[in-house]
């Protein structure tokens, strides 16, 4: 099983993120979940989403404390305590910036791999708004290939209607501007 936890803030599209990919996976034939952790949320505070994806059905019923991808929204999330805590070893980190990864290793001493992208930039460029959750869908499908683009983009039609165009482009673009970074470090 593959266990995704993402960290937005309130109006970035987190849960929507995780919920479309988890709808483009189970459209290709696997299994999938998608659920949120509700507090007191209002736009600009922290949020937190979940995927899990596996060819089997999945029965667990809890938050991800142990994720194998932590997506990250906003780069000053990396600060907050527990962002990265948990991720398994050789695990992936994707994360909203326009800095290298290297500049944030310290932060995910577990992580095999970065995937960066400045989902900002193409938001504002693609759809006219900092909402980053279809870039940053791009970036994790360029770094872990665990949907096709072209689902996403089927599940993005059906989810946005007349935005879906705009989204669709923010997820191309980013799929080509996403930069890997491997630390070596291995399960």
């Amino acid at each position: 099983m593959l266990e995704i936890r993402w960290h937005g803030r309130g109006g970035q599209g987190a849960v929507t993120a995780a919920e479309i990919l988890a709808t483009g996976v189970i459209n290709e034939g696997k299994y999938a979940q998608a659920f949120a952790a509700f507090g007191p949320e209002r736009r600009g505070a922290p949020v937190l989403a979940f995927t899990r994806i596996s060819d089997s059905e999945i029965l667990t019923r809890c938050q991800i404390y142990e994720p194998d991808i932590i997506v990250i929204l906003d780069k000053n999330l990396c600060t907050m305590e527990g962002v990265g805590d948990g991720l398994k070893k050789g695990g992936t980190v994707v994360l909203n910036t326009n800095q290298k990864a290297e500049d944030f290793l310290y932060m995910f001493k577990n992580a095999g791999k970065f995937a960066t992208i400045d989902a900002t930039e193409i938001a504002l460029r693609e759809l006219g708004t900092p909402i980053t959750n279809t870039s940053i869908l791009g970036a994790l499908v360029r770094a872990t290939g665990v949907v096709r683009l072209e689902t996403l983009e089927e599940v993005m039609k059906q989810r946005f209607g007349q935005y879906a165009e705009k989204n669709i482009s923010a997820v191309r673009s980013a799929f080509k501007e996403t930069a890997l970074f491997e630390t070596g470090e291995r399960e």
